[in-house]
């Protein structure tokens, strides 16, 4: 293997492990966000996480970042908040796998983010990525609306395409953050910022857990801070387009996790539209 070969498998592995946690995490969510709500699973997860990731922080006394690097920070922060909640929410109406798999549209649409915000250029082969990713969204929506469905799993569908729209920007704004900070340092921001756009609304929104659900958020939250540092070490060793196919493991680990724990069975539609996404990223990543 050649030295760009070796520099790039630490990258790819990482984040591999670090899709692996998240998708579990995610699963746990479900079951969380099913018992509590999406706010409270959210609001109380986040709170465990941040005190883990504060602790460590603190721990290590690293230097203050600078008040633009704490700009970037608080504003994926707020980015996050707001679409952790929308996917976390509709997952209570949607299957996980195929929650995992309308998600999967992120990479084409923020290639189209790149190019207004960062001014990289689109060529004909992204169009057509384009195309046929967003035509595999079509197939799972169809697939999944051509049922018995009622109108919430309709609105958790579109809850999750509008959280999927957010993670595109988060994808941009995760490669611009992990050039300038570190993991520890993008995990304790993160927790600490999201924790504090819930906590606005905790005065008429949150509940106290039962205590027998305390262990299952402090697992989560321990998955979600080795997740995010995981993937924030990958984001500032590799470029994106090399690390994106990667989300695309997220849809095996969800299938046989919803298939373990919710009985959830991953339609030929979902397979199809699924196919049809990651063909579409796969030809946009090869760009």
């Amino acid at each position: 293997m050649s030295l760009r070969g070796h520099k790039t498998a630490a990258p790819v592995l990482m984040a591999s492990l670090g899709i692996a946690c998240y998708a579990t995490m995610d699963a746990l969510m479900k079951g969380l966000a099913v018992e509590l709500g999406a706010y409270n699973a959210m609001f109380w997860r986040t709170g465990i996480a941040l005190l883990l990731s504060a602790a460590v922080f603190y721990w290590q006394r690293p230097r203050w970042p600078e008040l633009s690097v704490i700009r970037l920070h608080l504003w994926r922060g707020l980015v996050t908040s707001l679409m952790a909640f929308l996917f976390f929410w509709g997952l209570i109406y949607v299957p996980l796998a195929e929650a995992i798999a309308l998600s999967f549209i992120a990479p084409l649409i923020a290639m189209y983010l790149a190019r207004v915000l960062l001014k990289e250029p689109i060529g004909a082969q992204a169009v057509l990525a384009s195309l046929i990713g967003f035509s595999g969204a079509l197939v799972i929506v169809a697939g999944k609306l051509g049922g018995e469905y009622g109108q919430q799993v309709q609105l958790g569908i579109a809850a999750i395409l509008v959280s999927a729209v957010l993670y595109a920007y988060n994808l941009i704004l995760q490669r611009q953050q992990a050039i300038v900070a570190k993991p520890l340092e993008i995990a304790f921001f993160q927790n600490a910022t999201v924790f504090s756009v819930y906590l606005l609304f905790a005065g008429f929104l949150a509940t106290a857990p039962a205590l027998t659900l305390v262990p299952h958020l402090f697992v989560t939250a321990v998955i979600g801070v080795a997740s995010l540092m995981l993937i924030s070490w990958s984001y500032a060793r590799a470029e994106a387009r090399l690390l994106i196919p990667v989300e695309y493991t997220a849809f095996i680990w969800a299938g046989v996790l919803g298939w373990l724990f919710f009985d959830e069975v991953v339609t030929v539609a979902t397979l199809a539209g699924t196919l049809l996404i990651v063909v579409g990223c796969l030809m946009a990543a090869r760009q």
